[in-house]
């Protein structure tokens, strides 16, 4: 692969534990990082900050199961489960300790699979994603969650729901093909069915919640500071009960990685660079 290859993100298939893996990956380099789908968005959501990323570190985007144009398995739709499978595809790609990059939905399958499987994972950036106990949402995001009738949304174009949401993104033009892959990804029962994930926030947060403290592995958050679906309280939680955290809030709404996509980028480099350090001072006060 050329240099130019890490300017465009070429997704491929690959089976991982029996599903249709949907991933991209840049040209090898001595570190990694896996980077893990929001919502309702796919592996095209890191389109703005792929080639600085990958100027530095090995990347493998993909989409979850459910999520984007990977294929589902309904066992898996919750964040708990979902940390189990990130580390099955780290497994997969021979990924040794890689850094992981979950914004949204994904922060809770991170973290998870961070907390239930000490030192296999380097780093995290998270952020974005529902985190608090109670539980904070806004918006669209807090009906899916909490509205008890699936048949209200399964009786909605899943095409118009998906585009709504992406109405909230402030800066950032979605390019035509991106945009169309997002809509696509969700077609048929796919949105309703990838609801199950959030819905399963009352069930596993709290659990979550209670692992935070003991959570060793370094962390940095990201949060836009006038998130209306999940407001910056959520950034908060996590900061406060982490014990190896770092939390930043960007002049942006939810889709920080898109709408403020330089400044993510230059919080995810950094975090890089200087993650190491960052635990080996929490190391040191907790001794």
């Amino acid at each position: 692969m050329t240099s130019a290859a890490n300017q465009t993100i070429r997704p491929q298939f690959r089976d991982i534990d029996g599903l249709a893996i949907r991933f991209a990956e840049s040209e090898d380099r001595s570190e990694h990082a896996l980077l893990l789908n929001p919502w309702p968005e796919s592996l095209f959501a890191f389109a703005p900050i792929w080639a600085r990323l990958a100027e530095r570190v090995r990347l493998v985007a993909i989409d979850l199961p459910g999520f984007g144009h990977s294929e589902r398995r309904d066992e898996l739709l919750s964040p708990r489960a979902m940390g189990d499978f990130v580390v099955r595809v780290a497994d997969a790609f021979g990924l040794d300790n890689p850094h992981v990059v979950g914004p949204d939905v994904s922060t809770g399958a991170a973290l998870f699979a961070a907390a239930r499987n000490p030192g296999r994972l380097r780093s995290l950036v998270v952020g974005s994603g529902g985190a608090s106990v109670p539980i904070q949402l806004g918006g669209a995001l807090k009906d899916w969650v909490e509205n008890p009738d699936l048949g209200h949304f399964r009786a909605m174009d899943p095409r118009q729901i998906v585009a709504a949401a992406l109405a909230a993104l402030e800066r950032y033009q979605i390019p035509d093909p991106i945009r169309e892959d997002y809509l696509s990804s969700y077609e048929g029962d796919r949105f309703v069915e990838s609801m199950r994930y959030v819905r399963a926030y009352p069930t596993d947060l709290p659990i979550l919640r209670d692992l935070l403290p003991d959570l060793r592995t370094p962390v940095q958050i990201i949060a836009g500071e006038h998130d209306s679906a999940v407001p910056p309280t959520n950034a908060e939680f996590l900061h406060q009960r982490l014990p190896n955290s770092k939390l930043d809030c960007l002049d942006a709404g939810h889709f920080t990685w898109e709408d403020a996509a330089d400044e993510y980028a230059a919080l995810v480099l950094d975090w890089w660079d200087g993650y190491s350090s960052l635990a080996e001072r929490q190391g040191q006060s907790t001794s």
